[in-house]
């Protein structure tokens, strides 16, 4: 029988994300929580303790009476299981981190307990982007990009438009955008590419360079200015190094005075615990909050596939009303389709016929 302590490690199994402050290294977070969920574990009530049945002297004996020494046997706690012998039951809980920020940044930063940790491989197996909000100002440049390295160049900004600055941005995601073509390993001409690109999952395999799959100007105000990013395969020091760019294309310079994660996946910072809430009940409840939404997008999906199958089903049986010849064809063809590729097929021969 499972303790209080493992059923509620069990139940805190999972992904959940928490809002990393500026100045705090990732480190001091996720060794925080680690000793918040600690304390949590082990503050549940622990299991009563195993007897052992001994034999004790009866304390009515008399030493005189016949016999000679008397026993009973007795039910006595078992005391090398007591919690101050055996210490407490989880000594060390495994808090994976997903991608990093560095200790000047701020923003979503994803985590997992457990078997989790096997969760969060594989969500960054799918291509899984980013989102970024950098503010920004004209007129500097520092030797690490950062606002607060040593200043090297100062430049005038007045000369710098909203036009000249969505040009950069357009050359920027051009750029880019080739690039994730070229480090991807799907045939561009494919229909697999196709639908990839609906899903917003085309991207290279693996490992490359960082690449921009969206940037935007949210805020122009000389000589400050916010940028929106969407990336793949980023670091805070490389998006601080686009924004030193942008100002040399822009005949001045730029530094990146703060970067703030917004998105990391499907987590948001309306997902995000705030240092308060680094608890072990917390957690729990993030962890639950985000299997249930994870259920529910799958059940969503399902329902979808049955409308497409169910509309197939509807224009096929009309088409049929109206070509008697091709009716027989029509509907053996729609009786195989049991997944939203074949239905998609299905309505690609419809529209040709």
């Amino acid at each position: 029988m499972r303790s209080p302590a493992v059923r509620m490690f069990r139940s805190l199994e999972g992904l959940f994300c928490v809002y990393k402050p500026a100045g705090v290294h990732w480190k001091l977070v996720r060794d925080t929580i680690e000793t918040n969920l600690l304390k949590g574990v082990n503050a549940t009530s622990a299991q009563p303790l195993p007897h052992e049945v001994r034999f004790l002297s009866n304390p009515n004996n008399k030493p005189e009476a016949a016999g000679g020494l008397a026993l009973r046997a007795a039910a006595v706690p078992v005391l090398s299981k007591h919690p101050l012998v055996t210490g407490p039951e989880f000594q060390h809980i495994k808090v994976g981190v997903g991608h990093l920020l560095d200790a000047s940044s701020s923003g979503v930063l994803v985590l997992a307990v457990g078997n989790g940790n096997r969760t969060l491989n594989d969500l960054y197996r799918t291509r899984t982007t980013r989102e970024y909000t950098l503010e920004c100002e004209f007129g500097t440049a520092t030797h690490d990009f950062t606002q607060m390295g040593r200043v090297v160049e100062r430049s005038t900004y007045d000369h710098i438009t909203l036009d000249k600055m969505d040009r950069v941005i357009s050359m920027l995601e051009g750029a880019n955008q080739k690039a994730l073509r070229m480090y991807s390993s799907v045939d561009m001409s494919s229909q697999e590419a196709y639908e990839l690109a609906v899903k917003g999952l085309l991207g290279p395999d693996g490992k490359s360079v960082p690449i921009l799959t969206g940037l935007r100007c949210i805020h122009f105000q000389p000589p400050n200015f916010t940028l929106e990013v969407q990336c793949l395969n980023e670091t805070q020091k490389y998006l601080r190094k686009v924004v030193h760019e942008m100002g040399l294309e822009l005949r001045s310079t730029a530094v990146c005075k703060g970067v703030r994660r917004t998105r990391d996946g499907p987590f948001t910072l309306q997902d995000a615990l705030t240092r308060h809430h680094w608890t072990a009940a917390d957690v729990m409840q993030a962890i639950q909050q985000y299997r249930s939404k994870k259920r529910s997008k799958k059940g969503s999906k399902t329902l979808t596939d049955k409308a497409v199958l169910q509309t197939c089903a509807s224009v096929l049986s009309e088409h049929c009303q109206t070509n008697p010849l091709c009716c027989q064809r029509e509907t053996t063809s729609c009786s195989q389709a049991q997944s939203p590729r074949s239905s998609q097929v299905l309505v690609k021969g419809h529209q040709s016929i």
